[in-house]
């Protein structure tokens, strides 16, 4: 069982990380920070909650309130694929002054913030370890879908408790393509100094770039699956919410993109890489993030060929600091998806 924490802005495709999460078989979910990016942090803090509480999560997982802009550069927020609020068109998620969202939602806001709630949930692992023989027991990795603020934070702030985190993963980046400009990725883009931070930590890293993730698209049939498992009419409130909010991010991306066949399912392969690393192909390099051109800040500088001739024994500064994923058995990944809806059905109070 793999202990995780999940920092995200909500954002449709963090929604199904949180999914995820939430209803995969060996990752047990800790908690959940949210940050700038996809909308405003109040807004992907609110996303969080009413994810968690659509999604079934145990009560004790709260959000916990993170970072509201980069470390140096101007915030930014991409409602032209999300929405104004980062869950544009997804029908049937409760709001945030519903009833039934009252416990968590002020649980969440009295937690501590982002950087305090990592380090605190790691000594909640050390001292449960210490009773354990289970090394493994007292390590968190920590997973990144969203701009890398809070865990940049982490990582200067907190340096003695990277000894238990067993890796980072993320969702960003590309090996020579962008998103949101001709080479940088969005979540990158949105804070590229406290990703380069993040990739000089000396702990283990695994990069999900945009090279795989456009890879993992929800084409018609797959969405037919999510919707309605047995191929009938009949579907659940869970569904329904989820179709909506697979049909918003495919027009979006139609018409933002020109992607035909359907949206690609960014983030949920984080969470999947994590619980089934199976699936995927990686490769060890060097990472950097550059910082300072005009046509090319947010870039992903993958050492391909091995210039920097760094080192093979060291995820930090000097070393190969990342494993790259280099591609998804897409058809295994949907199965995997499509079985953590099933058990996210079963749970989900939208359903009850």
């Amino acid at each position: 069982m793999k202990n995780i924490w999940l920092d995200c802005d909500p954002g449709h495709d963090d929604a199904t990380a949180i999914l995820l999460a939430v209803s995969a078989p060996n990752v047990k979910l800790l908690g959940v920070s949210n940050v700038h990016g996809n909308s405003d942090s109040n807004c992907t803090f609110n996303n969080a909650v009413r994810c968690l509480y659509a999604f079934g999560a145990d009560p004790e997982v709260l959000v916990h309130r993170g970072a509201a802009s980069p470390l140096i550069k101007h915030e930014k927020h991409d409602p032209e694929i999300h929405g104004r609020d980062g869950l544009g068109g997804v029908e049937g998620l409760p709001s945030v002054t519903d009833p039934a969202l009252k416990e968590r939602l002020e649980s969440s806001l009295r937690a501590p913030r982002a950087v305090e709630g990592i380090a605190n949930c790691i000594r909640r692992l050390i001292d449960d370890g210490k009773s354990k023989s289970d090394s493994e027991s007292e390590k968190v990795t920590i997973v990144s879908t969203g701009p890398m603020t809070n865990i940049a934070l982490f990582v200067s702030v907190y340096p003695d408790l990277l000894q238990h985190v067993e890796q980072f993963v993320f969702m960003g980046g590309g090996v020579g393509i962008g998103n949101r400009s001709a080479v940088a990725e969005y979540n990158i883009l949105c804070d590229p100094e406290a990703a380069q931070i993040v990739l000089n930590a000396p702990v283990k890293k695994t990069m999900i770039p945009l090279n795989v993730t456009h890879t993992a698209i929800v084409t018609s049939e797959i969405h037919a699956r999510l919707l309605s498992p047995s191929g009938s009419q009949s579907t659940t409130p869970l569904r329904h919410t989820l179709s909506t909010l697979i049909s918003f991010f495919a027009d979006s991306y139609k018409s933002v993109f020109g992607f035909e066949g359907g949206p690609p399912l960014h983030d949920a392969l984080t969470i999947a890489y994590v619980a089934a690393p199976e699936l995927f192909r990686t490769r060890r390099f060097r990472v950097d993030i550059e910082l300072g051109g005009h046509h090319t800040s947010g870039e992903t500088v993958v050492d391909l060929w091995d210039y920097r001739k760094a080192a093979e024994d060291d995820w930090g500064r000097d070393g190969k600091n990342c494993l790259v994923a280099e591609s998804v058995d897409v058809s295994r990944f949907f199965d995997f998806f499509v079985e953590c809806i099933e058990r996210c059905d079963a749970i989900s109070p939208l359903n009850h």
